[in-house]
């Protein structure tokens, strides 16, 4: 599945019903009480509802998403200008022991490393570069990238806006796999759990339907 490209009717078809590193945080994300955020159950029934039709649910897509996925080629060459890596372009990678559990990271780099590109709003990209890391809403879709390429070592953030001064347009910096192994750990173990409710849910529905079963009751 590496082969296809990204946004394509295959590429799409591939990730129906599965959950992705993009939406990896529904998974981990907790509420002050150490429950599930409301995105945990929403995220669940979307996926309920993919397997069951065999289509991708619609999203809506803003202006800012439009804006930083065209630019998201800039935002590489100069990734590549400044590393002096050279990148290539990967499709979908299925989680090599959790089924339907799968990343599309935007970048490979060289053979140990991964590459994920943002080209937000010029505030938030301001204020990833005074705080200085890795903003913590990503961390859980590059957990899930490292997860699901198991033989690679690290995974690069960027943020990049070309419409900023120059020295400030690309902000970079390293995740590494040593640092976050217990956070990939704790997301696959969630990510099983979210998974196996999925089926619960699904196995519901169809007792729900099933001949006879309300005459019982």
């Amino acid at each position: 599945m590496a082969e296809m490209v990204q946004g394509s009717p295959e590429w799409l078809a591939e990730r129906v019903g599965k959950l992705t590193a993009s939406r990896a945080s529904a998974v981990v994300d907790r509420t002050a009480k150490g429950k599930p955020t409301a995105d945990y159950e929403r995220y669940l029934m979307e996926l309920v509802a993919e397997r069951l039709t065999g289509l991708s649910a619609p999203h809506f897509v803003s202006s800012e998403m439009l804006w930083g996925a065209e630019h998201e080629p800039v935002a590489c060459a100069a990734y590549e200008f400044e590393t002096d890596f050279d990148t290539t372009k990967i499709g979908f990678v299925p989680h090599p022991l959790i089924p339907m559990f799968g990343a599309s990271p935007d970048r490979l780099v060289g053979s140990r490393g991964l590459v994920e590109f943002k080209c937000p709003t010029t505030l938030t990209h301001i204020k990833t570069i005074l705080a200085g890391t890795v903003p913590e809403d990503h961390c859980p879709q590059l957990d899930a990238q490292l997860a699901c390429c198991p033989e690679r070592e690290w995974v690069d953030f960027v943020s990049y806006d070309p419409r900023v001064p120059d020295d400030m347009r690309l902000f970079r910096r390293r995740v590494l796999r040593a640092d976050r192994a217990d956070n990939i750990h704790n997301l696959e173990h969630e990510s099983r759990i979210f998974l196996a409710e999925v089926d619960a849910r699904i196995e519901r529905l169809a007792d729900a339907c099933r001949p006879g079963l309300k005459e019982a009751a």
